[in-house]
């Protein structure tokens, strides 16, 4: 789940404007939901239980990530001392711990609602939605790398043509 979020960050740095973001979060969300769903074979009644303490424990895992991002953005990795790495590693560490603590303590609520079998199912759908938009994010990469190759191209071809 780390690169998922890394996924969407990347996600929303490489398209427009903000509403379009938030309207890209939501396809995302969206798709999510479906994929998760889906998988799981989740029944009405255990997706009216299981979405609400599944947001619950997401919500919780990135406040749990967004707190290490923040501790560590004022570092400068590239001229860490050995302080300030033996910290990095020890907070790394701690987040990691934390986020077991969170996925032991979901992971029992979430056995109420589904079986244990849909439970491993989750953590494989989980991977494979991330897999999904690291490709996308790659593919849209891709074209726009070729929609700029292009469009210089072009502008070359119309200075010579121009002189």
């Amino acid at each position: 789940m780390k690169q998922l979020g890394i996924a969407i960050v990347l996600f929303f740095v490489s398209t427009g404007a903000y509403a379009q973001n938030r309207e890209a979060m939501k396809k995302i969300e969206s798709a999510r939901i479906a994929l998760i769903t889906e998988r799981l074979g989740l029944s009405p009644d255990q997706a009216e239980k299981f979405w609400p303490i599944y947001r619950e424990y997401t919500m919780e895992r990135r406040e749990v990530r967004q707190k290490f991002r923040e501790e560590r953005k004022d570092v400068d990795v590239k001229n860490l001392t050995e302080e300030q790495s033996e910290k990095l590693v020890q907070k790394s560490m701690e987040m990691k711990q934390h986020e077991l603590d969170l996925e032991k303590k979901y992971s029992n609520r979430l056995t109420d609602v589904i079986s244990t079998k849909q439970l491993y199912k989750l953590k494989t759908a989980e991977k494979d939605f991330q897999q999904m938009i690291l490709k996308r994010i790659q593919e849209q990469r891709q074209r726009q790398d070729q929609n700029q190759k292009m469009k210089q191209r072009r502008e070359m071809m119309q200075d010579r043509n121009n002189n």
